[in-house]
């Protein structure tokens, strides 16, 4: 059985879609752990009713983001994580963080990457005159918003949209691929040759 380790910073909300898909869906895997570097995030509270553990690595009380990072990892590893999840984690990790955890570190993204990596992307969508936007799920490497593509998710841009209304559309379909991607990575379904991510049963919807 997999241990997986979920790092948020407020709600949760694609946090609480994976914790609900391994239950539901009986994945061989463990929601181990919730870990957020702020201790009044919404998500701890549902982690804390689904009985997973919790922790708090308050980024404030270090001097550096490489010594947060170094903290961090100590408490994930406690956990022995085999899948290190993403789930609106709002901090830059270090290269450092990043390389300790490749191939088992996963983000999703509010964009149709490689377009729009970093804030405030349905804004700029929006301010491209783009008719789709979407969401990505990506293995994370060291450059920001990169790595290779898992599973995107696309939804029309409506007339009239605002960021707000674009914003909660995609989110919908965030829910949708991140537990589905995370499903592949239990099951071992997946590998990733030259930076191409592929199914190994050939089988897989990647866009939705």
């Amino acid at each position: 059985m997999k241990n997986i380790v979920i790092l948020i910073s407020g709600r949760g909300s694609n946090m609480q879609a994976i914790v609900q898909a391994c239950h539901a869906e009986c994945w061989n895997a463990r929601i181990a752990a919730v870990v957020s570097n702020r201790n009044d995030a919404a998500g701890l509270a549902f982690a804390q009713t689904h009985a997973i553990a919790t922790a708090v690595v308050d980024h404030r009380e270090f001097a550096s983001r490489e010594a947060f990072d170094a903290e961090l990892a100590r408490g994930v590893d406690s956990y022995a994580p085999d899948l290190l999840l993403l789930a609106g984690f709002m901090r830059i990790l270090t290269p450092q963080f990043v390389q300790r955890y490749a191939g088992r570190l996963v983000n999703v993204h509010p964009s149709l990457l490689p377009s729009f990596t970093g804030l405030h992307t349905h804004r700029r969508a929006l301010e491209a005159g783009c008719k789709v936007a979407g969401a990505t799920v990506h293995f994370v490497t060291h450059e920001l918003d990169h790595g290779p593509i898992i599973a995107q998710a696309v939804v029309p841009v409506l007339p009239g949209d605002t960021e707000e209304a674009l914003a909660a559309r995609v989110l919908e379909r965030e829910h949708v691929i991140y537990p589905r991607a995370v499903r592949w990575l239990v099951d071992d379904l997946l590998r990733v040759e030259r930076g191409i991510v592929t199914h190994v049963r050939g089988e897989a919807q990647w866009l939705i």
